[in-house]
């Protein structure tokens, strides 16, 4: 008899499945609570929402819904070249950053072929690279989440390792890349992928403007931070010319729907007010530090984007993760592994989510 199971790839046997959150309303019928009564801080989504030019934009796509969309995205990547500077041919949009980072790895990995990844960080660097087949050279990070740059320039030239994801700001702790480490990756021969899913949070200056002078840099973006668009799944990346000749050939031609299309155009024709709730979320994220220091058994570390690591003691941090979701309705995330043990992360909110999260971390702290 047949074992139909051999015949899939042994990488994928091998594979972990990634691990991504549950479901608003799986956890709404969890805890028995209506939406609108539970406080989201666990998957770095805008407490604000898209905005209402965005909403409006897909009332009028009927026409558009019968027919494929464009496969190029010319007229939303016009747009971007005017938000990024960069000229729309080093431009390429996809169904989120996260098919941009599958794209990515398709075009310069294949099985046994190295990349480098620095934990810890964004997952979905190693969940793409197990796709493929290749190989994972693991080099963590220092203990201030930094990157150990000799040990990468080290292990980049021991390995010949072909590719190198670097998340700035990274996920989940909020550090930016150092410019002086970004030289030095750039001077080794390797293609270095800047994710910067989370830049317009950032004080620091995007490099996307220096790709096309810089042949062996990327950056990968996302509307579904900032813009509040992670539901309809929209990102780009930008890329040297000689690289998007080659992109072309193995990109899905109707990878970006219509309704992505449109909400994003929408969206960059009214940045005026996306980014001053960009302003409000980065105002709140230090006022947010700020309290989070006053909770006795948290540590907070400083950070870049729309979120906050924190180290936990006196409880575990899965306990805690439970005891904000099943008796004050608060979600946010934890972490209980290597260089993330008893952490937690908390999306930056609204004002009153914040004072109804300090509120409920005070009172579990009482019973410690």
């Amino acid at each position: 008899m047949t074992d139909h199971q051999a015949l899939v790839r042994p990488n994928i046997i091998e594979m972990d499945p990634y691990k991504p959150i549950v479901p608003f309303e799986v956890l709404s019928e969890q805890l028995g609570r209506p939406t609108e009564a539970i406080i989201k801080l666990d998957a770095n989504e805008t407490p604000y929402g898209p905005c209402p030019q965005a909403v409006d934009a897909l009332t009028r796509i009927a026409d558009e819904m019968p027919i494929y969309p464009d496969p190029q995205s010319r007229r939303l990547r016009e747009r971007l070249a005017e938000y990024t500077g960069v000229d729309m041919a080093h431009i390429l949009c996809g169904a989120g950053a996260d098919e941009l980072i599958d794209l990515t790895m398709r075009l310069f990995l294949g099985p046994g072929d190295a990349f480098v990844n620095c934990p810890p960080t964004f997952g979905m660097y190693t969940f793409d690279g197990g796709l493929v087949g290749a190989q994972e050279i693991v080099v963590d990070r220092c203990a201030d989440f930094s990157l150990d740059i000799d040990a990468v320039e080290g292990t980049i030239r021991e390995t010949g390792a072909k590719i190198i994801f670097i998340a700035s700001p990274n996920n989940p702790d909020g550090g930016v890349v150092d410019h002086a480490d970004l030289e030095r990756l750039l001077a080794l021969p390797l293609i270095v992928v800047m994710d910067e899913a989370y830049m317009e949070f950032s004080h620091a200056e995007s490099v996307a403007q220096r790709v096309p002078a810089t042949p062996n840099l990327i950056v990968l973006r996302t509307f579904s931070k900032w813009a509040g668009l992670a539901g309809l799944r929209i990102g780009y990346g930008i890329y040297p010319l000689w690289m998007m000749d080659h992109l072309w050939k193995i990109k899905q031609p109707y990878n970006v729907n219509v309704a992505a299309d449109a909400a994003a155009r929408a969206s960059l024709d009214n940045l005026d007010l996306l980014l001053e709730r960009v302003e409000r979320i980065k105002a709140e994220r230090d006022r947010l530090f700020t309290l989070l220091h006053t909770i006795n058994y948290l540590t907070p570390t400083p950070s870049d984007a729309n979120f906050i690591l924190c180290d936990v003691s006196g409880i575990e941090a899965g306990e805690l993760k439970r005891r904000l979701a099943e008796d004050h309705g608060i979600l946010i995330r934890y972490y209980n592994k290597p260089r993330l043990e008893n952490r937690i992360r908390v999306t930056v909110g609204k004002p009153a989510h914040t004072d109804a999260l300090i509120a409920a971390l005070r009172q579990i702290g009482e019973g410690l």
